[in-house]
C-alpha cells in the first residue's frame, strides 16, 4: 500500500487571514546570534533543495512566548526539514540532540547557535533537562524527538517515547505543540542505511492543537509526586496526539500502540534524566 498522501500546497495568507496579522518574521525572531544566522544560511537553501515542505496549520506556532514542539522521528534529516517549518513561522528553534552531534568545529557552532546537547547516560543529563527549562522560560521555541531516535516501527509509525518531553511539558509553562512529519525519510531511509538523492521530495508537516495539560500541571503544583506513571501519562497523551496527525497526512488508519524502542542501556524513570531525554 502506498503511504504517499495526496498532494497538499504550502498555504498562501491572503490579507484576511489570521496568519498575516502576526508580527513580522525579523521581530519575532530576535534576537538571532551569529551563529544561528550561520545555520540558516548553510540549512535553507539545502532543504529547499531536497524537500518540497507542504505545512498545515504552521499558524498554530505561536509568534511569541515559550512553545514546546513535540514531533515523531522518521529520517536523520528531521531536524534540517523542522527547522525550516519553525523558521518559516518566524521562530528560530532550539533542539535538543544527542550530544554526538556538538563534536569539533559543526558543534561548536551548534552549542553557540543555542542547540541543546543531551549527554544521556552521564552526570551531565541533568543539565540538558534545565538548559531546556531555561530556555522556555526565555520564551524560545524548543524542538524534541521524544522517541530519541529514529522509530524502528517497519512502517514509520511512532514507537515508544522517552518521558522526559513529560517532565517538560509538566514543569514549563509553555504551549505543548504536537507536530507530524512524514516525507524525509524517502531521502534517507534508517532502516535500510540508504540515501536516495532525489530533488523537492514532498515533505508534510501538520502542526496540531495545543495540548491542553491543565489538569495534570495542576496535580504537580497542588503537590503531586511527578512519579514514572504520570510522566508515562502525559507522555502517551503527548505522542498519541502525534500518532493521529500522522495517520491524518498519511490517510491511514495507525495502530492502537506505539512500537517497542531500542533496548537502552539506562533506566526511563522520573529520577534519571538520561533515561528521559532523546
Amino acid at each position: 500500500m502506498s503511504h504517499d498522501p495526496p498532494p497538499v500546497p504550502a498555504p498562501r495568507l491572503g490579507p484576511g487571514d489570521v496568519a498575516a496579522r502576526r508580527p513580522l518574521h525579523w521581530r519575532t525572531r530576535r534576537p538571532v546570534p551569529p551563529a544561528l544566522w550561520l545555520c540558516v544560511l548553510l540549512v535553507y537553501p539545502v532543504t529547499a533543495l531536497l524537500f518540497r515542505l507542504r505545512y498545515r496549520h504552521a499558524e498554530r506556532i505561536p509568534a511569541t512566548g515559550p512553545v514546546l514542539l513535540v514531533a515523531n522521528h522518521v529520517s536523520v534529516l528531521d531536524p534540517l526539514a523542522c527547522a525550516r517549518l519553525v523558521w518559516d513561522a518566524g521562530r528560530a528553534p532550539r533542539f535538543l540532540a544527542k550530544d554526538a552531534v556538538f563534536r569539533g568545529a559543526a558543534g561548536r557552532i551548534l552549542r553557540a547557535a543555542g542547540q541543546i546537547p543531551v549527554a544521556r547516560g552521564s552526570s551531565a543529563a541533568g543539565a540538558s533537562v534545565s538548559a531546556a527549562r531555561d530556555a522556555l522560560a526565555a520564551g524560545d521555541v524548543v524542538v524534541i524527538y521524544p522517541e530519541g531516535s529514529v522509530t524502528r516501527d517497519p512502517d514509520w509509525w511512532p514507537m515508544q517515547a522517552r518521558t522526559g518531553v513529560a517532565r517538560l511539558a509538566l514543569t514549563a509553562d509553555a504551549v505543548v505543540l504536537p507536530v507530524a512529519q512524514w516525507g524525509p525519510q524517502r531521502v534517507h531511509d534508517y532502516h535500510a542505511k540508504k540515501l536516495h538523492p532525489q530533488l523537492r521530495a514532498p515533505a508534510d508537516y501538520l502542526v496540531g492543537e495545543p495540548i491542553d495539560l491543565a489538569e495534570q500541571r495542576a496535580r504537580v503544583r497542588a503537590g503531586e509526586p511527578v512519579t514514572n506513571e504520570l510522566l508515562r501519562e502525559v507522555t502517551d497523551l503527548i505522542m498519541g496526539r502525534v500518532r493521529d496527525q500522522l495517520a491524518e497526512i498519511r490517510g491511514e488508519q495507525p495502530p492502537a500502540t506505539f512500537h517497542a524502542g531500542p533496548r537502552r542501556a539506562v533506566r526511563d524513570t522520573p529520577t534519571d534524566p538520561a533515561g528521559e531525554l532523546p
